[in-house]
């Protein structure tokens, strides 16, 4: 009897889902394919184009590159910047592993700075002490969609002669001070994996730039190094957007701003919402933070709690989905054991990795799921 009474009351919450967005688009996402599977042409035309175009001028910037996928844009971007063996790029260790890993791929050593504990982005005071000969960039990450401080990383950057390559994977359409993410370095940086705030149906990439010299350059490396056909200049990579994941891009573009909206109102119900039980004293968890210089977009909404495990495991048991971004921070994960670093040189980013959780977060999340996620969690501090 218990475990019928358990079944009726289990609701599905997903942390993500792409089912929903794409049973209302279903007719314009099938009418996509269908031209082009019709226009023959399938890599780098007309599609790619538009949505390099698109993008550039939605991110405050000239020059759009499509990359076969985020961490594409990264190697690229480094490879265009002229960074290789021997030099040194600063980064923080609490991200996904490709940021750092497109440093080591080029050759070039990632030198990790601790984490500001409200935003979860690096912590720009850090940077400057990091700094040796070696040093040729900075690349900051605009984590879970909140902007990282531009500002005195550029200050930083420019005083010390270092390119600055933005990690923007997880923040189209965030803005710091106003303006777009992506256009205050050297390169920005994005990822379209599905999961995306604007996601394909695979993998795909772009950079963006203000440097023609740059924007030459990583479209000569995304097709092998030649600027015509069977003529290579340099050594490249096979790194190229094709057509239909760059027709599905441009469809979802003209909802990206809709989207994006609904993710903030979400993320504000979500803080209502808690404020309330933590008034009464119900619960005890930090909420993610939205800097004065900040417009956030929300691609997690991530709170953090001592009690990560626990309270992960109670949510799953109600059938609602959770997810941890990122249980290891890089300067711990065994293929990085050989730069030295140990247990306690960047406590904030350990933290972190110990203690933040990723509740349901996509636009078509309803205000009614989100009271329940919300109504469980302060059930079991309640316990």
């Amino acid at each position: 009897m218990n475990d019928l009474l358990t079944q009726i009351n289990q609701v599905n919450i997903p942390s993500f889902t792409l089912c929903r967005q794409n049973n209302a688009l279903q007719k314009e996402l099938l009418e996509c394919f269908l031209h082009v599977v019709d226009g023959g042409i399938f890599v780098l035309y007309e599609n790619v184009k538009a949505l390099e175009d698109k993008i550039a001028s939605f991110c405050q910037s000239h020059y759009g590159i499509g990359v076969a996928s985020g961490s594409d844009a990264l190697d690229l971007s480094l490879l265009a910047c002229d960074i290789g063996s021997g030099d040194e790029v600063i980064t923080t260790p609490f991200t996904f592993f490709a940021t750092a890993a497109s440093i080591s791929r080029v050759g070039a050593k990632p030198v990790f700075v601790d984490i500001d504990p409200e935003t979860w982005n690096i912590d720009a005071n850090l940077i400057e002490e990091k700094i040796t000969q070696k040093t040729k960039a900075i690349i900051p990450v605009h984590l879970f969609g909140c902007p990282a401080e531009m500002d005195l990383i550029t200050q930083v950057a420019k005083s010390n002669k270092l390119r600055v390559i933005e990690d923007a994977a997880q923040a189209i359409g965030a803005k710091y001070h106003g303006q777009r993410v992506g256009s205050f370095g050297d390169t920005g940086c994005f990822s379209f994996f599905p999961t995306k705030n604007l996601g394909a149906f695979g993998d795909g990439g772009m950079v963006v730039t203000k440097n023609p010299q740059i924007a030459d350059q990583i479209k000569l490396l995304r097709i092998h190094g030649a600027k015509r056909k069977y003529c290579h200049d340099i050594l490249g990579y096979n790194s190229r957007l094709d057509e239909l994941q760059a027709a599905i891009l441009n469809l979802k573009f003209k909802y990206t701003e809709l989207w994006t909206q609904r993710r903030r109102e979400i993320a504000l119900l979500y803080n209502s919402l808690f404020q309330e039980h933590i008034k009464t004293g119900r619960l005890s968890v930090k909420l993610p933070q939205e800097p004065d210089y900040a417009y956030h977009v929300y691609h997690q909404y991530t709170i953090q709690t001592s009690e990560r495990h626990q309270l992960q495991d109670y949510l799953r048991s109600l059938g609602i989905a959770s997810t941890v971004y990122y249980p290891i921070p890089l300067h711990l994960q065994k293929v990085y054991s050989s730069l030295g670093y140990s247990q306690g040189d960047f406590p904030v980013s350990e933290i972190a990795c110990n203690e933040v959780l990723s509740l349901p977060m996509f636009p078509e999340l309803t205000d009614e799921e989100v009271a329940i996620v919300v109504d469980k969690i302060a059930d079991f501090f309640a316990r």
